[in-house]
């Protein structure tokens, strides 16, 4: 058994990561409210905004853009949005092993590949697994759409250019604070815009555009992929601090439990203690009483 001074060290450590534990819980806590409140509040923008897009390519009888022209894929580029700190559960290890997964699927097919890493702990984890192109990292305790206008303007020339065929985005989709589903989305060629069938044409808002819908469409596109790189960083951030705040929450509890059974063990060694003290008491009158 431990002694008694080595258990009550032990239970003075475990109450320091208790208090190093609530306190990040409670700053993760205070930041994903703000995260939070920014990603709902951009949702309905992003939907109004693709409902947008699809009333003018409605109009466009020929739509040619270079973002909707379909290559053989034989060069893929990858967008993988990690967090830049640990602390939170397995919220980087779901998304890295899906983005490997990923990857390993494409280049069974012989496809060449190369990642672009948002977030610390991804761009650590691949460096010395997969091309690593570009990185981004550092910047999401604070951003705004500059950051997402600047991964989308540096992907969009080259695939304009033909440097590449295909773009994925893999990110941590926000369910709720304990759930966070990592989503693979093609960003390039961008998907079908103006095929949505489910509303009647009778019913579709019809919006008064300046300058003309083919000019207007062109000038969408590129803002479209803002857009969808906006969402991802907003969910993201909102999914990383959801998940340490229930990490650490976690971890705090685990504490109690741990500092619960070492009271109880140190308990029992002092009353070990004290027994063995009075039985050599016991002892020692008994030997003075027979001498």
């Amino acid at each position: 058994m431990a002694s008694l001074k080595d258990i009550k060290r032990k239970v003075g450590a475990v109450a320091k990561t208790k208090q190093i534990t609530r306190a990040m819980n409670m700053v993760a806590a205070s930041k994903f409210k703000s995260a939070q409140l920014k990603m709902e509040n951009f949702r309905p923008y992003a939907g109004k905004f693709m409902d947008v897009l699809n009333s003018v390519a409605l109009r466009v009888e020929s739509m040619t853009h270079p973002l909707l022209t379909v290559r053989d894929p034989k060069k893929i580029r990858v967008i993988c949005m990690t967090s830049d700190r640990g602390l939170c559960g397995g919220f980087n290890t779901n998304l890295i092993k899906a983005t490997e997964r990923f990857i390993r699927e494409k280049g069974k097919e012989g496809k060449e590949i190369a990642l672009i890493s948002v977030g610390r702990k991804g761009r650590d984890y691949f460096r010395k697994k997969v091309n690593v192109i570009a990185q981004k990292v550092d910047l999401l305790s604070k951003f705004d759409m500059t950051l997402a206008v600047s991964i989308a303007d540096e992907v969009i020339t080259p695939f304009i250019k033909e440097e590449y065929d295909e773009l994925y985005l893999i990110y941590n989709q926000f369910v709720n604070v304990s759930v966070q589903k990592p989503t693979v989305v093609r960003l390039f060629p961008l998907p079908s815009i103006g095929q949505d069938t489910e509303v009647e044409s009778d019913k579709r808002l019809d919006y008064v555009y300046e300058p003309s819908d083919e000019v207007l469409l062109h000038k969408l596109l590129p803002m479209y992929v803002h857009v969808l790189v906006f969402r991802a960083l907003l969910e993201t951030s909102a999914g990383e601090n959801g998940a340490r705040m229930a990490s650490m929450d976690n971890a705090t509890s685990n504490c109690e439990e741990l500092i619960s059974t070492l009271t109880l063990k140190m308990n029992k060694a002092r009353q070990a203690a004290i027994t063995a003290e009075l039985m050599d008491i016991v002892g020692g009158t008994e030997a003075l009483s027979k001498g």
